[in-house]
């Protein structure tokens, strides 16, 4: 019987060899992507574990993820991964949010509900006043009463908020949540991508807070959780998911395994030199998938993508304290709490227990596992030059403050330090840009392509559905030799 054009086709595909440069989830997602259409598959992995951002770690005897702790549910990618992942089950929403700001003049305050990034509808409302105060509230009422010289026309959310509604919306209300949630300042985000309409809806309001008004009216309800979901047990159960499914599929994993450089050959291969002369040499690639770090794939593209521009970081360390206090089981719950810039050593403090579900059912009411972030644009984290225990101290002083809650050295069972290197979000201004033209420079090279937070902008929702079409294209054009082909 002769071979069918689909025997040809499965075939050919495993015949094909694809190298996946990085082990986070970027790297593993695109892996899956080209292994379950019968493509062998190499992923190495320079570390001793596999995930990137995402860890779950024990502190205390809790299962607590130290990097990403779950994701946002919009587009449906992740979701998508997750079942089928066979994941379905485990997927958990958060808990509503109860976010405040702290360092304002009356106390710590919630964060209002009727706003847009923090931009409020109404800057009469009681809690609205509450942040800004008197001064703030009558300067941002003039919003509705200037003249629309610049309507529909600014990209910086910052200097929107600004403009319209004055300084004390922007750093007590706006910049927070920002820096705090983001680790970026509002001069630095586009309004279109953060807030998309926004621009559009001003133009027909003809002021920012009517603006608000119709965007939330045209969002209608918000969604279960917020938008946000989880994994029961902790989001490294959805890496274990992937790595077992690539082993399934037959894709080699390998740790400990770093790459010295990626060299193109004569014929349109690669070669994939290892940093280890003892490690096992890799077969030549058909096609490189390079889910490294900004800085690591600048290196590792010199030689063919010579001009791809350094990508800015932002310095992280997260300190988590896991804390057993009757003093805060007893307060308001804060699912976070972000300072007014400048009133704080830290730029944000988390309570998982109190935004996981899952997590509060494995622990006792006092038991609460805080998340103290430091760092931000432009500074070194406060805890940099400190050692393990200085700097769980001193988290543990912040996380007091921006709670407001006392918190003694006697109260805390555990703790955990970790540093990130966090790329601008996709919201950030000239980020589409950049990224638009690393992949313009990188498309250009055959058999190559690069994924991951750096160029996608941060968050699952961003990298997952980004690793699946750059690997799309590597095995479209490794199966037909012609990337405008479709599967």
């Amino acid at each position: 019987m002769e071979p069918t054009p689909l025997d040809d086709l499965a075939a050919h595909a495993h015949e094909t060899h694809v190298v996946v440069v990085g082990g986070g989830i970027g790297g593993l997602v695109a892996a899956l992507a080209c292994a379950k259409v019968g493509i062998r598959v190499t992923v190495l992995e320079a570390s001793d574990r596999l995930g990137g951002a995402v860890r779950t770690v024990d502190i205390a005897g809790l299962r607590v993820d130290i990097g990403a702790e779950g994701y946002a549910t919009r587009g449906g990618a992740v979701r998508g991964l997750v079942d089928e992942l066979d994941l379905t089950d485990a997927v958990v929403p958060t808990a509503p949010r109860a976010e405040w700001i702290s360092g304002l003049p009356g106390g710590a305050a919630p964060v209002p509900e009727a706003t847009v990034r923090g931009i409020p509808e109404n800057p009469w409302e009681a809690s609205v006043r509450r942040l800004i105060g008197r001064r703030g509230t009558w300067r941002a009422y003039l919003d509705r009463l200037r003249p629309p010289l610049t309507i529909g026309q600014e990209r910086s959310l910052g200097r929107l908020v600004r403009t319209r509604m004055g300084e004390l919306v922007l750093d007590r209300v706006v910049a927070p949540l920002s820096l705090g949630g983001f680790s970026i300042h509002p001069d630095d985000v586009d309004v279109e991508l953060v807030a998309p309409g926004l621009n559009a809806a001003l133009t027909r309001t003809g002021s920012l807070a009517g603006a608000v008004m119709q965007l939330r009216a045209d969002r209608g309800p918000k969604p279960a959780g917020d938008g946000l979901e989880g994994i029961d047990g902790g989001m490294t159960r959805l890496i274990d998911a992937l790595h077992d499914r690539l082993h399934t599929l037959g894709a080699e994993v390998r740790l400990n395994n770093a790459v010295d450089a990626l060299e193109r050959r004569d014929d349109g291969r690669w070669s994939v030199l290892l940093a280890a002369a003892e490690a096992h040499e890799i077969d030549i690639a058909d096609a490189v998938i390079l889910a490294a770090g900004a800085d690591e794939a600048r290196r590792l593209l010199a030689a063919v993508v010579p001009a791809l521009e350094r990508t800015p970081v932002t310095a992280l360390e997260v300190v988590t304290l896991v804390v057993e206090s009757k003093a805060l089981a007893d307060a308001p719950v804060r699912t976070a709490v972000y300072p007014v810039p400048g009133t704080a050593v830290a730029a944000s403090v988390t309570d998982s227990t109190a935004r996981w579900p899952w997590m509060r059912q494995e622990t006792d009411r006092r038991t609460h596992v805080l998340k103290v972030a430091f760092g931000g644009p432009g500074a070194e984290p406060a805890t940099a030059a400190l050692d393990d225990s200085a700097a769980a101290a001193l988290a543990l002083a912040e996380a007091a403050a921006l709670l407001e809650v006392p918190l003694e050295a006697a109260q805390l069972r555990g703790s955990h330090r970790a540093r990130w290197s966090q790329p601008p979000p996709v919201s950030a201004l000239g980020h589409a840009e950049a990224a638009d033209a690393a992949r313009s420079a990188t498309h250009a090279i055959p058999g190559l392509a690069v994924v991951g937070a750096w160029i996608s902008g941060t968050g699952l929702a961003q990298v997952v559905p980004d690793a699946i079409a750059e690997a799309e294209r590597v095995r479209r054009h490794a199966l037909w030799g012609d990337t405008d082909q479709r599967t």
